[in-house]
């Protein structure tokens, strides 16, 4: 019996349960097991996550289970993990990406946002986009579960959303989503789009073969190389995505100081190279905008 732990809500469910049938599929005879907890991330909502800590309240929870042999392993968002993470809990897999842009939601009957109330998101990355993509339009956080900020949006609250697709489309709510940024005009998070599965440093991966996915790992490690160069969490402005092509990645990457000046740059090389490139993006532009 394997058993997987995760964050309690719905999204962070089918995000495990899509883990599940890949291992019961591709290793028949495996039988695994669901364990849901609440993380400290998921119960202080009323504050944003660079004010109680970031992103590692979502996972430290699940981190202990593992180290306490509670779980086998864990399934997380991977945009949603710390830059740093325990050597002794490796990231043993990574799903195939799903569609990492972010999509604007409106209230039902509407086609934009209303200047008079806030557009809702949770991240200063999203914040900083979203105030050149509709200036004059105040912008405000939003925490919960998605489920619970379309209650928030619906209600009257905001006049509109931002979210992952990712999330959206895994919980079969693409019907929501009125608007899809490309990356052109709101840079993703890094990982976006990609879930993570860690283990301990000894667990037999063989058992995840049929589900990770090389393509989105090499992607994964070069964008979250450079948002760690720039020490970069939720307080921070920071975005990068990778697209692979062959043996080429080019990296975008977004970065914007404690001035509010704000550079994004790009570099290719080798996908194998995804750290060096990411990290070295990350250098050249805090040369260049110092």
């Amino acid at each position: 019996m394997i058993k997987i732990g995760s964050r309690e809500s719905k999204l962070a469910v089918l995000q495990a349960e899509i883990v599940m049938r890949a291992i019961r599929r591709n290793n028949p005879g495996v039988q695994t097991q669901l364990i849901t907890m609440k993380t400290t991330g998921d119960m202080i909502l009323d504050r944003t996550l660079d004010q109680i800590g970031g992103k590692g309240l979502f996972v430290k929870e699940l981190d202990r289970a593992l180290l306490d042999g509670k779980v086998d392993m864990t399934v997380h968002s991977f945009k949603d993990m710390p830059m740093e993470t325990d050597e002794r809990l490796p990231v043993v897999a990574a799903s195939p990406r799903e569609d990492p842009r972010d999509a604007l939601i409106l209230p039902q009957g509407t086609d934009a946002p209303d200047p008079a109330k806030p557009i809702g998101c949770a991240s200063a990355r999203r914040t900083l986009q979203l105030k050149r993509l509709f200036p004059g339009h105040a912008v405000l956080p939003v925490r919960g579960n998605v489920q619970t900020r379309l209650q928030k949006l619906d209600s009257g609250e905001y006049s509109a959303l931002v979210l992952a697709c990712a999330g959206l489309k895994r919980l079969g709510l693409e019907h929501r989503i009125s608007r899809i940024f490309e990356p052109w005009e709101m840079l993703p998070a890094a990982c976006q789009g990609i879930l993570a599965v860690q283990a301990r440093a000894d667990f037999d991966t063989h058992i995840l073969d049929g589900f990770h996915d090389p393509q989105a790992m090499l992607a994964a490690r070069a964008e979250r190389s450079f948002v760690r160069a720039l020490d970069g969490g939720c307080s921070s402005p920071v975005a990068a995505y990778a697209v692979i092509e062959g043996d080429c990645m080019t990296l975008t990457g977004l970065y914007a100081d404690g001035n509010g000046i704000v550079d994004i740059q790009k570099t290719s090389g080798n996908k194998q190279n995804g750290e060096a490139l990411g990290k070295s993006l990350a250098l050249r532009m805090i040369g260049e905008i110092k």
